[in-house]
């Protein structure tokens, strides 16, 4: 059914809206059904309201009828991620702590997409305080990827991205941090951006100056995410750190002529990241489509030196003043990698973060050094393919042990200490059927560079028109 209503793009299923060729109702039944059909096989969705949806849709087919002006969202379903804050519609991080926990408020941007139009549908699975990239928890359990049900969809938006991919709805939102859009995405063969810090704002929010953890857009196609950021994206005075530039200039046609490109190719991120032989034989014939679209490849990587420790460090740092305070009172509940994550934070001292902070500051001038002689960086995503979905996390990677949960994703999340966008694209699959992104990586600001490259190449390969066949209910 090629022109089954879940399965289009969200600016088609937009397009069709406008013109009136289909309803508001009648796009939010057809995800509704589709998600009875197959959301028991993945576990995407965890929290679901169909008659506040369908209630939203019929208001949206209203406005319609009326002639007013239609946000650029309007009748488009989507559900959030359940770290994300929903007035009226529980909110549980993953935790059995806050398994009932109904918010009064929304997060910034679940304002901001519903105020665009997008009709809410419910929430999206996550870890546990979305830690780890991996999405299971004590709650609603583990979610499972689409091409497999035996793995893992990637996390920390692996609900998100899972959904997506599945046809459970059209676009999603999530965060990243160390990977928690674009292993998802690399996952599931759908689009996760990771924008430049402050691109889009985040309110509430315990640390109002964090650069490390991002909100950011999810969908089936580059032009979609772009669309998704359009509306996410702009400055708001309670962000310290927000862009200036609206999200409106994100809501343009991302044709770009690629020809001349500068362009890096890094298999391992310089040695820092190796990545297993099953996603580089994907990765590696793809930069002849690149090649193809007339761009110069060499294989080149910025100096990483000090972002692995730098990385931990910060984020250490983040979960003891995040999460510090249950720590102290609810040991129990929290699941030992958290812990583990808090009492690290604990344990760093002033110097600790005097290091991490002048390494921070060097690695950046040095990315700016490196994208004076480059356009864009190429690297793995993810340094594995879908693991087996009963484990925490993968024990080897390139035939090295790891040793915690973070220690197969250093792919993503050394990119995530430069402060610039990345961006993953799908790029093929194994000759099992895994699913294995490319990570598209610009200059800071360069958001629209990064989604223009990616695009380009999207449209000469077309790998993410392949989709998953799932049994249904």
């Amino acid at each position: 059914m090629p022109d089954a209503l879940h399965q289009l793009d969200a600016l088609d299923l937009a397009a069709r809206l406008r013109r009136r060729d289909v309803s508001a109702r009648e796009v939010v039944q057809a995800h509704l059904d589709r998600i009875e059909q197959v959301n028991p096989a993945v576990n995407a969705l965890v929290t679901l309201d169909p008659e506040g949806a369908l209630s939203a849709a019929a208001l949206a087919d209203d406005r319609l009828v009326r002639g007013a002006d239609l946000p650029p969202l309007h009748g488009i379903p989507i559900a959030f991620k359940d770290t994300h804050l929903t007035r009226g519609m529980r909110t549980t991080h993953g935790s059995p702590l806050f398994a009932d926990h109904v918010p009064d408020e929304d997060d910034l941007l679940v304002d901001r997409l519903q105020r665009a139009g997008a009709i809410r549908l419910g929430k999206t699975n996550v870890p546990e305080f979305a830690a780890g990239s991996h999405t299971f928890n004590p709650v609603f359990g583990t979610t499972r990827n689409p091409y497999d049900t035996t793995r893992s969809a990637g996390g920390s938006s692996g609900g998100a991205a899972a959904a997506l991919a599945a046809g459970l709805q059209p676009l999603a939102d999530g965060s990243d941090m160390g990977g928690s859009l674009r292993n998802p995405a690399s996952f599931c063969n759908v689009v996760g951006l990771r924008p430049t810090p402050g691109r889009v704002p985040r309110h509430p929010g315990g640390d109002l100056w964090d650069t490390l953890s991002v909100p950011g857009p999810m969908g089936r196609t580059v032009a979609d995410s772009a669309l998704l950021l359009s509306v996410m994206a702009g400055p708001d005075p309670r962000c310290p750190i927000g862009l200036e530039t609206p999200g409106e200039a994100f809501r343009v046609p991302l044709d770009r002529e690629l020809r001349g490109l500068r362009v890096a190719w890094t298999p391992d991120l310089g040695g820092h990241a190796p990545a297993d032989p099953d996603v580089l034989a994907v990765l590696e014939p793809q930069l002849r489509v690149l090649e193809e679209l007339g761009c110069g490849i060499d294989t080149a990587c910025p100096d990483l030196t000090g972002a692995d420790d730098t990385f931990r460090t910060l984020r250490a740092h983040s979960f003891d003043l995040a999460l510090g305070a249950l720590l102290d009172s609810d040991r129990q509940a929290l699941k030992p990698s958290i812990v583990q994550n808090i009492e690290q934070g604990r344990r760093l001292t002033a110097a600790d973060l005097r290091t991490a902070t002048a390494t921070r500051s060097r690695l950046y001038l040095g990315i700016l050094e490196f994208f004076s002689r480059y356009d864009l960086l190429l690297a793995p995503v993810s340094q594995v393919t879908p693991f087996d979905a009963e484990l925490e996390y993968p024990r080897e990677v390139a035939g090295r042990p790891t040793h915690s949960y973070l220690d197969w994703m250093r792919s993503a999340y050394l990119i995530s200490v430069l402060g610039v966008p990345a961006l993953s694209v799908p790029a093929g699959f194994t000759p099992g059927g895994l699913p294995v992104g490319l990570q598209f990586i610009g200059a800071p600001r360069a958001d629209l560079a990064v989604l223009q490259a990616g695009h380009a190449y999207e449209c000469a390969t077309r790998h993410g028109r392949r989709r998953p066949e799932l049994p249904t209910a």
